[in-house]
């Protein structure tokens, strides 16, 4: 592509003894926030990379650090000349998934339900984005989790997701030059699915891993409860049985496979400590243990989630010990289920101890779904009581001096300054125009 007229920019070829894979990486409250910065800005190679660090356990209350980042960036033909990407785009979602597992004391992902709260955790640097069925009832359904959407529609939620996260990379690696943005290095978060209890029987299991691997999805979680299933923390479950959920677990690894998508990663969950009804006499903890065996000695499952129904750390620390003694390297997922007050329980446990408990994937379900309606509350009880001066008392928090919300400018959030040079690059004239009309900075977002 040639050069973009009557923009300012300048290529990293143009600097002396720059290394555009030595950039700063910023973490928590130390990032940038989306204002006018100094001419650097409008250099595509002097840019903001945004990469999770390792953590390190039992270090709590540690401030945000930042630290030199050596990512790989690699050009594409979907951005201008002189701009990149990190090399992971290239990388398949289930095996960068796989390789964070293998390096790193756990793997975070926060629940979303759309495009938008994918691309918030992406942007802060998350490992993982967690898409939560309850949170899709919610959030397009307006419902609950009692199996009222189909594979297919969740399927398709997921893709979309997977590719605004793909589009999202592209858009943030732009920047803005034309308001001083600098361009901005994101990784692509790999994304655990949602399959609740496979949707039917074991070739309904077949055709949502057929639907999921296509979409770009890296690993997905199944569970042993009779159809129609429930929220886990919703009283009256009930299991299949023991043989007919591994049966649906090797359908799930095969189906994969024959894909060609063999490090696709499979989670397997159990509700048996708080079923009332299951094919075994045994109850509780002790029928759920005997449940997560039965499917490791299967040899599918990467992951094993036990759903607990209370916060209590007891539960936990006894599945995951009583599952090691027989697997010693057996890990599990988790969830930090948004339908417990964390708050309120006198010890909690850490994410840090359940790492060391052989915890591999942490998620919270409902996180945007709660974090989406506090904000939104928020505003229309602003809006009520004082009209037009509630909307720009959320304008200055957004825009007050160090925020680091992403969002706040739509525009730029959504990639119009990406649109627009990409347009004039592919001659769409009508694509490139100015956006703001030459109004002053301070008078748009």
């Amino acid at each position: 592509m040639g050069s973009i007229p009557s923009i300012n920019w300048t290529y990293a070829s143009s600097l002396d003894n720059f290394d555009p894979w030595k950039v700063r990486t910023n973490r928590g409250s130390s990032r940038p926030s989306l204002r006018r910065t100094n001419a650097n800005a409008l250099n595509p190679a002097i840019a903001t990379t945004r990469t999770s660090s390792p953590r390190h356990p039992r270090r709590q209350h540690s401030e945000p650090e930042l630290k030199e980042s050596h990512m790989d960036l690699v050009s594409t033909p979907l951005l201008p000349e002189g701009f990149k990407v990190p090399a992971s785009r290239n990388e398949e979602p289930s095996q960068r998934l796989r390789r964070l597992l293998a390096t790193k004391p756990y793997v975070f992902g926060p629940g979303v339900y759309d495009p938008m709260g994918a691309e918030l955790v992406m942007y802060h640097g998350f490992d993982a984005v967690y898409f939560s069925g309850y949170s899709f009832a919610v959030g397009h359904l307006g419902t609950t989790d009692m199996d009222l959407y189909s594979s297919v529609e969740i399927a398709d939620g997921a893709r979309r997701t997977v590719s605004a996260l793909r589009k999202f990379q592209l858009t943030m690696a732009v920047g803005d030059p034309e308001k001083g943005v600098a361009p901005t290095h994101l990784e692509i978060p790999p994304i655990v699915v949602d399959m609740d209890a496979g949707y039917g029987n074991l070739f309904n299991v077949q055709r949502t891993v057929d639907l999921y691997v296509r979409a770009g999805v890296a690993a997905a979680h199944l569970e042993d409860q009779v159809m129609p299933k429930r929220c886990g923390h919703i009283a009256g479950k009930a299991l299949i049985s023991a043989d007919e959920f591994v049966g649906k677990l090797k359908m799930m690894r095969h189906a994969a496979d024959d894909l060609g998508h063999k490090d696709f990663v499979v989670i397997a969950r159990t509700d048996g400590v708080s079923a009332t009804e299951a094919p075994e006499s045994k109850r509780g903890i002790e029928l759920a243990i005997d449940r997560g065996l039965r499917y490791l000695d299967s040899g599918v499952p990467d992951l094993l989630w036990c759903e607990f129904p209370t916060a209590e750390r007891g539960p936990t620390e006894k599945f995951c010990g009583e599952i090691r003694k027989r697997f010693p390297k057996a890990r599990f997922a988790f969830n930090y289920s948004s339908s417990f007050k964390w708050y309120n329980e006198k010890d909690p446990i850490t994410w840090d101890e359940l790492g060391e408990l052989g915890v591999g994937f942490i998620f919270i379900t409902l996180a945007l779904q709660h974090a989406a309606g506090h904000g939104m509350s928020i505003l229309l009880h602003d809006l009520w009581k004082s009209k037009e001066q509630g909307y720009m008392a959320l304008q200055r928090r957004e825009w007050a001096e160090g925020a680091d919300v992403p969002t706040r400018s739509h525009h730029l959030f959504t990639g119009v300054p990406y649109h627009q040079h990409l347009g004039h690059e592919y001659g769409a004239t009508r694509l490139s125009e100015d956006l703001d009309e030459q109004l002053e900075v301070s008078k748009v977002v």
